[in-house]
């Protein structure tokens, strides 16, 4: 009888680490989404920069981010082994958005303003937290994987559904304005084509 008990006991101990694991991993990865979210409204609010478009998608996505992963850790869906997918499609959306966003830049074909305490353009800021989410979400994965939780082609197609809303997302911005046929009088409020001279 003693054995028997002492069984479920190891299970239960078991158990109860992956089960913290797993919250620990999507605790993080709320509070990275909690800090772009933060971030983004300093650039608008605090700083009065206006978005862009793709600085809205990247916002919706982060957005997005927070009610799925705040409800879900309320809920106890971290349990479940469930919560880290329903959010990577988010994640990795807004992933490609931003290297979609600072590819343009890096192409010359947009100028966007300083980021939080100038630490690089808002874009590459919105580029390093959604690096940071998708990591996080990723280490949760992986942890899900050995623990026998969500099968392989679930957590696959979380990557491919997230790569799809990036594609649509970005084909469907509006087109870029042209460029100015003089230089701006102030340093960029919003991304904008930069000028340049012939």
């Amino acid at each position: 009888m003693a054995m028997s008990e002492t069984a479920p006991a190891g299970a239960s101990a078991t158990t109860s680490e992956a089960e913290s694991l797993a919250s620990g991993w999507l605790w993080s990865a709320l509070a990275a989404a909690l800090a772009a979210l933060a971030g983004s409204l300093v650039l608008s609010l605090g700083m009065g920069l206006k978005a862009c478009p793709l600085c809205f998608y990247q916002r919706t996505f982060v957005m997005s981010l927070v009610a799925v992963l705040g409800i879900g850790l309320l809920a106890g869906l971290a349990r479940t082994g469930k919560l880290g997918l329903l959010a990577l499609p988010l994640a990795v959306a807004g992933l490609g958005v931003a290297v979609f966003h600072v590819s343009l830049e890096m192409r010359d074909k947009l100028e966007c303003p300083a980021g939080v305490f100038g630490l690089g353009t808002a874009p590459q800021q919105s580029l390093a937290w959604f690096v940071v989410l998708v990591a996080l979400l990723g280490m949760d994965a992986a942890r899900n994987w050995k623990a026998g939780g969500s099968p392989r082609a679930a957590w696959i197609g979380g990557l491919v559904l997230g790569v799809f809303l990036a594609v649509a997302s970005c084909i469907s911005n509006p087109p870029l304005p042209e460029a100015p046929p003089a230089p701006y009088a102030k340093a960029p409020d919003s991304c904008r084509p930069p000028f340049r001279a012939n």
